[in-house]
């Protein structure tokens, strides 16, 4: 339910923070709930490995839909919410929409429930299991020889925010591992016509547009290569960090773990993972067939030369007035400048807006310079 000021010359006298307006303000619905039995607790294997738990529930309509499977997070948050196999749980859809497990009704319990263990072997392939120290995920060990992990890490690798290999979705993939023709994501350059035309509903022109597509791939940015690896703790941001930092996959696979973890942003555990990931021989093979295959590893100069921004790190803290959080992150980028999550010695400048956060504190406490929007945009430039 949304309700608004209903004098339109109001409207532009308040305006709007982003796209929020001042004028207006919606509130929802308490979601609805329902019971039903918690029959057992599965586990998905993600491309990292992560084991996810997930509940095996008594079918029950929930807002007009039939729920039989819900989310769980991970083991803590079982244990936290005292679940167990058998329970009568309160089940409902955040935000109408996801389907979660609230909590046990305790009241309704009989003895015979048990509680969960994560398990000691993954149950895809069998690998041992470990939870890393101060991580709230448990994660397989099997890597690539692990059939989960390969599957969501070539589907990671095509997706839109990695190397962008439209036509290759989940259906085709699964279809590529079947036929024996994809194993890791250097495969994909290998891939021929006649090999792609032999699977189901793929004909002349669907071959040609997936190698074509395939193909476009090899130039994607050094950044987007360095996401679609899928190494554990390198998202989209921290992949244009280390790109912009080192500039090469040669430069970067030099780079010892010290060096890796002094850069903005990245510290120790990010650090470790990436530097484990770069000194895997698995890892090693993977790399360089995908150089031989012509994949680019070197960013380009425009991202790297002598920009305005170049060298310098932002950090935003609370809400602009004529920029979205994405609209001033792109334009800093495309400046040369980098963007971090928290605020340290290292940080150029502090970006606040409304409502900053404790961000704001740390840069007065650290004597960061600070950037409200007017100055923000004197460097920047006006958002056009």
């Amino acid at each position: 339910m949304v309700v608004k000021i209903d004098d339109l010359a109001a409207h532009e006298e308040l305006g709007a923070v982003r796209r929020d307006p001042r004028w207006a303000i919606a509130y929802k619905f308490p979601p609805t709930q329902a019971t039903t039995i918690l029959k057992d607790i599965g586990i998905n294997v993600g491309r990292t490995g992560s084991l996810n738990p997930f509940a095996i529930l008594e079918p029950v309509q929930v807002a007009g839909v039939t729920i039989k499977l819900a989310t769980l997070h991970n083991e803590d948050d079982i244990a936290r919410k005292d679940i167990r196999i058998g329970d009568t749980v309160i089940v409902q859809r955040a935000g109408e929409v996801i389907p979660q497990v609230i909590g046990p009704v305790v009241s309704k319990r009989t003895g015979q429930e048990r509680p969960f263990h994560m398990p000691t072997h993954c149950p895809v392939c069998g690998s041992p299991v470990v939870r890393p120290e101060g991580e709230a995920m448990a994660r397989c060990t099997g890597g690539a020889q692990c059939p989960s992990q390969r599957y969501e890490l070539l589907n990671h690798f095509v997706s839109r925010p990695a190397m962008d290999i439209q036509g290759v979705g989940a259906k085709l993939m699964l279809a590529f591992i079947r036929a024996d023709l994809v194993s890791d994501p250097a495969d994909l350059y290998h891939l021929t016509k006649e090999q792609i035309m032999g699977l189901e509903r793929m004909g002349d022109k669907s071959a040609v547009n997936v190698l074509a597509s395939i193909e476009g791939s090899k130039s994607r940015p050094f950044n987007r290569l360095l996401h679609a690896l899928g190494i554990i703790h390198v998202g989209e941001r921290m992949a244009e960090i280390l790109a912009q930092h080192f500039g090469s996959m040669d430069q970067l696979l030099a780079a010892s773990q010290d060096e890796l973890i002094e850069i903005e942003g990245v510290g120790p555990k990010i650090g470790a993972s990436i530097y484990e990931f770069l000194h895997t021989d698995a890892n090693l093979r993977l790399i360089e067939r995908l150089r031989a295959a012509g994949v680019n590893m070197v960013e380009s100069q425009s991202q790297t030369g002598d920009l305005p921004l170049s060298g310098t790190t932002f950090v935003l803290t609370g809400r602009l007035e004529n920029w979205s959080r994405l609209q001033a992150e792109g334009r800093i980028k495309s400046l040369g400048g980098s963007v971090a999550d928290s605020v340290s010695k290292k940080t150029s400048y502090v970006v606040v807006g409304e409502e900053p956060g404790s961000k704001l504190q740390r840069a007065q406490a650290l004597g960061i310079p600070i950037l409200y929007e007017k100055g923000f945009e004197e460097i920047v430039g006006e958002r056009d």
